[in-house]
């Protein structure tokens, strides 16, 4: 009996030594919980970094990222030209010297020409539409599909919806004043442009406004009244045209490194898709609820002449969009597949609008025009 009373304090004595450690808590060794890995990425844009809308949606990718994985995952971001430039972020996510990158698909053309299409197609789908497509149609997983060759996995992370036609130092009245006028406009909307007489121009966002008012072009689209202001693209061309043909909506995407993505645990995969996809409707909300205030501020503050771009001009874009877009099915097996599947779903989604949407909007502007 001695013994064992020797023995209890003992052992009471080394744990009072231990200090007041909680029950059934182990503070090191072996059964340790392992601290969890913390992940420090970069993104890589194609605009710069303050650009209102475009900039904003990737400074929230970061942050919900940042907060939803508590911390585990943080994103540096980079406007175009800190790092590398705005047609630099395929090839420098794709090689791993960024994680990330925020652009949008038809600055990739050269890599394969159907690319384009994820982004937007003259007189194609508008926002609404292409997210169903992306999301529920399998235009995601074509989209995933050609950028894996490129060790990149694409997701919609924002969208412009539709744009404006753009902006020009002199008046559209005809198809004549098309010929040999140099506009900014990438993607099948240069393809097309070109084919009505004009002249294609690539430029990235950050050198629109000196290109214009120097000369270098004639004309830009960008992207709409509340980006187009920040820019001040109204003090380098006086006409403001509409409607976008050539970008009925704009897909913005965020493409992660496929590797690095691979190394994430699925908690944060998880993560990176959600926040892209909770961003791919904020950016959409963000522009329509900014976009008329910035229309209003260029033209009575400004003296913005906003235009109607001439039916004949537009009919012939139509025409020409009709046949880029059918050479493009012909380029190999994957633009095929790519191609039926937009017209698929275009199709059939035309076809409920046309007594939903559609039919809505029409009526609603009838009875407008009869109140007054």
């Amino acid at each position: 009996m001695k013994t064992r009373l020797a023995s209890f304090c003992l052992v009471l004595g080394l744990l009072n030594a231990c200090g007041n450690a909680p029950p059934n808590t182990v503070e090191s060794g072996e059964n340790s919980a392992p601290q969890q890995q913390v992940f420090e990425w970069k993104m890589v844009m194609s605009w710069p970094i303050n650009t209102p809308g475009l900039g904003n949606a990737a400074a929230r990718i970061a942050q919900n990222v940042l907060e939803m994985s508590d911390g585990r995952l943080s994103i540096k971001l980079y406007g175009a030209g800190e790092l590398v430039g705005a047609y630099e972020v395929f090839d420098t996510v794709s090689a791993g010297t960024a994680q990330m990158g925020h652009s949008a698909a038809y600055y990739w053309r050269g890599k394969h020409p159907v690319f384009s299409l994820f982004a937007t197609v003259p007189f194609g789908m508008n926002a609404v539409e292409t997210n169903g497509w992306l999301h529920y149609g399998g235009g995601l997983e074509l989209w995933r599909e050609g950028y894996a060759k490129f060790n990149l996995v694409p997701f919609a992370a924002g969208n412009s919806g539709t744009q404006m036609g753009g902006w020009f130092n002199r008046e559209l009245n005809s198809l004549a004043d098309i010929q040999g006028l140099k506009m900014r406009i990438p993607g099948f909307g240069g393809d097309v442009f070109e084919r009505a007489g004009g002249v294609a121009v690539n430029i990235p966002g950050n050198e629109l406004y000196t290109s214009l008012q120097t000369g270098v072009i004639d004309a830009t689209e960008w992207v709409g009244p509340y980006n187009d202001l920040a820019f001040g693209l109204h003090t380098a061309a006086q006409y403001y045209y509409y409607p976008g043909w050539h970008e009925p909506n704009a897909v913005l995407e965020l493409m992660v490194n496929k590797d690095a993505f691979d190394e994430l645990p699925a908690d944060l995969q998880k993560i990176v898709e959600v926040a892209a996809r909770a961003e791919n409707q904020s950016l959409q909300d963000e522009y329509t609820a900014r976009n008329k205030a910035a229309l209003t501020t260029l033209i009575e503050e400004h003296g913005v002449e906003l235009r109607r771009l001439p039916y004949d001009v537009l009919g012939e874009f139509r025409r020409h969009a009709k046949d880029v877009v059918a050479e493009l099915a012909d380029v190999d097996e994957y633009s095929k597949r790519v191609v039926d599947s937009y017209r698929t779903f275009q199709q059939d989604v035309a076809a409920y609008h046309a007594i939903s949407e559609e039919a809505y909007f029409n009526i609603r502007g009838t009875l407008d025009s009869t109140e007054h």
